[in-house]
C-alpha cells in the first residue's frame, strides 16, 4: 500500500503493510466506540486493514456519516473474519486532547521529559487529530518511541 494522506510520516516503518493500527484508525475507532486491539487488526489481514484505512476518506459526508459508516463497516469485517463483533467502549464526549486549549497533563510531561517547548499557542495550532497522535503517544502504556518524530512533524521542534 502506498502512502496515505491520513497517515502520519512518523509511521512510515509499518505503512507498507499496515502491521500497526495508524493513529488517523484509531482515532476514528475511539469515535465509534470500537476496541479494537492489535492482534484482532492483524487478523484481518493486509488487504482488509487497507480497505479500513480507505474508509477515512469518505468525501461528501459530514463527521457523524462519515464516523457512522466507518463503524458499521469495521464491525462487519470484523465480524466476518473473526465470527464475532468487535468489543465496544464508551465514547468519551470531551476527550483530553479535544480541548485546544489545555494541554493534558500526559502530552505536557512527555514534552517536557523530552526537552520540547510545547506552549498552549503551539497546542492550539495543531490539528484535532495531531493532538490526539500526541495525546496516545504520550501514556504510559505506549512504547513512546515516535512522540519525538511525531513532534518534529507536526512543526514542534527543529527539523
Amino acid at each position: 500500500m502506498s502512502h496515505h494522506p491520513a497517515l502520519f510520516a512518523f509511521e512510515g516503518d509499518f505503512q507498507t503493510d499496515l502491521r500497526c493500527i495508524p493513529m488517523a484508525v484509531r482515532h476514528r475507532l475511539d469515535l465509534c466506540g470500537i476496541k479494537l486491539s492489535l492482534k484482532e487488526w492483524v487478523k484481518l489481514g493486509p488487504e482488509q486493514r487497507g480497505v479500513v484505512v480507505g474508509l477515512l476518506d469518505q468525501p461528501g459526508l459530514d463527521g457523524a456519516e462519515a464516523v457512522r459508516r466507518f463503524d458499521a463497516a469495521v464491525v462487519a469485517m470484523v465480524e466476518q473474519r473473526m465470527g464475532e463483533p468487535p468489543a465496544r467502549c464508551p465514547v468519551d464526549p470531551a476527550p483530553p486532547w479535544a480541548s485546544a486549549a489545555q494541554i493534558p497533563a500526559e502530552v505536557a510531561a512527555k514534552a517536557a521529559a523530552e526537552g520540547i517547548a510545547l506552549t498552549p499557542a503551539r497546542w492550539s495550532g495543531l490539528a484535532p487529530l495531531q493532538r490526539f497522535a500526541l495525546y496516545k503517544l504520550s501514556r504510559s502504556s505506549h512504547k513512546n518511541e515516535n512522540f519525538g518524530p511525531a513532534c518534529r512533524e507536526f512543526g514542534l521542534l527543529a527539523p
